[in-house]
Parts: structure tokens; sequence; C-alpha cells
């Protein structure tokens, strides 16, 4: 656990703060056992193969990774995922008036099932709720297309009709993988907010994947505090007022349980 005088630090930050912009990443999902990527446990740490499967082109072109991929969606951890501590944390975050917008780098939708609100949340790398054709661009719900799998189905085609016909495009989970331009009014809009915060909290990411990257530095160049929270260093940890290599589980509650209302 991170020491009091830490916690009482940030605190004291985000006390004072009218305007917040929170950035999560993997590390804040891991306490509802869904692995991250790029950490000593991670899922590409433990097997390189994988990260594969992120990449766009590798995806469209090799019909085994797609194979790989799809049996992986079926079998993941995420469908039973519970929010942790750490995403309910953010609920007294918003609910004391600061919030002003909870960009994510996950596409678990727990900050969704936590109870914070759609309308503050960007989802900058998709998510795996639904399922996109990468020819017609119709749109699925993803428990369909798993459901084709756990029945032995390999490689799952579209079966949208068109014109008569059945499209047969390949489909795919609508995140965003490496390959893919962002969606550029989620960008936009995420930029906008950490121009305009006076407080940016970056929550269980190396902040090494850009453009997302870039958001701390620029709040840190309009002025704002910026406080980061990872169990491991990140790019970005000179930057910040309070850096927290702790359990965000159990640190996140401690900073924000009890925060105060802001003062209209």
């Amino acid at each position: 656990m991170a020491p009091p005088s830490t916690i009482a630090q940030a605190r004291s930050l985000l006390e004072e703060a009218s305007s917040v912009v929170v950035l999560s990443g993997a590390g804040i999902s891991t306490g509802s056992g869904i692995p991250d990527f790029r950490g000593p446990e991670g899922l590409w740490t433990q097997n390189p193969e994988a990260e594969m499967m992120s990449r766009f082109e590798v995806y469209v072109s090799n019909a085994e990774v797609r194979a790989k991929a799809w049996q992986h969606r079926a079998h993941s951890s995420i469908w039973e995922a519970e929010p942790n501590a750490a995403h309910r944390a953010l609920l007294a975050l918003e609910a004391s008036g600061r919030l002003s917008l909870l960009v994510t780098q996950n596409i678990d939708g727990l900050h969704h099932r936590a109870g914070s609100s759609p309308e503050k949340i960007v989802e900058i790398h998709g998510n795996v709720r639904d399922v996109l054709c990468l020819s017609c661009n119709d749109r699925t719900p993803m428990d369909l297309a798993v459901e084709r799998v756990l029945a032995g189905e390999i490689d799952p085609r579209c079966t949208a009709s068109l014109e008569g016909a059945v499209c047969g495009g390949i489909l795919k989970s609508s995140t965003i993988s490496f390959g893919q331009s962002l969606v550029a009014s989620d960008l936009e809009r995420s930029f906008a907010a950490a121009e305009s915060c006076d407080l940016f909290l970056a929550l269980g990411t190396s902040l090494g994947v850009y453009p997302v990257a870039e958001l701390p530095l620029i709040a840190e160049r309009s002025g704002a505090k910026v406080i980061i929270m990872n169990a491991e260093p990140t790019a970005m940890d000179a930057i910040a007022q309070i850096v927290i290599h702790d359990d965000l589980s159990l640190s996140l509650p401690a900073l924000l349980d009890g925060l105060s209302k802001r003062e209209a």
C-alpha cells in the first residue's frame, strides 16, 4: 500500500481540482482477473505470439491467426470479469462533480458495468461487446459470434444479406487494432478535455502507446497537475507531481472514497 502521506498529498490535489480527466489502462482491470499486456505477467510478455492477433494487417491476411483470435475471444476471462474496487472508486470522483472525462484504453466495458456515466466515457480502443464485418460494416452482438465458435466454427463469417446474397466478410471485434485508425471524434474529445482540465489522473497504463500517451503531456503543458498510479514505472513518471506504484484496487479507493462535493 502507498504511504498514507503520499495518498494524502494526492487527495489534497484532488480536493483542489475542479476538472479532472482520467485515463485508465489495463492495470485497472487486473484486479478483475483480466491480465494486462506488457507487465511481468502480461499476456504479450508471457506469449509474444498473442500480439499478432492485435495487428490488423495480420488478422485480415492470416486465417490461422483469426482462428486463434476467435478461440481466445471465446474462452477469454473477460466474459466472467466483474468491476473491482478501483472501477467502483471512480464513481466517487464522478459524484464529487470533478470528473470531466474518463478515457479508457480498455475494451472490457467494466467502467460501464461499474456504473460510470456512459456520456463521461470514451472507449478510445473500442470494445468487445460487438462484432463488425470488415466488408459490409454490419454490427452484431459479440455473444452471437462466440456461440458460433463454441459450436465449432473456426473463423465465423458475416451472415448479413446483401442483395439476396450472404456477405461472407471477415468478422472482427469492434476493437481498434494496431494498424487501424482511432475514431477521430473520440481522440479530439480526449485531447480537448486534457487541454482544459486542471488535474490529470493516469491509472494502470504504461503511457507508452501513442497518440493516447500524449494526453498527460497535453494536460501538463496546459498547466494541469498530473498524478500517475501504476504498478510499474511509466514513461511519464517524470512529469507527474505524484507517482504511486501500487495495486489500484487498494490505493484508488483510499484516494477517492469520501471525496467532497465540488463547490459550484
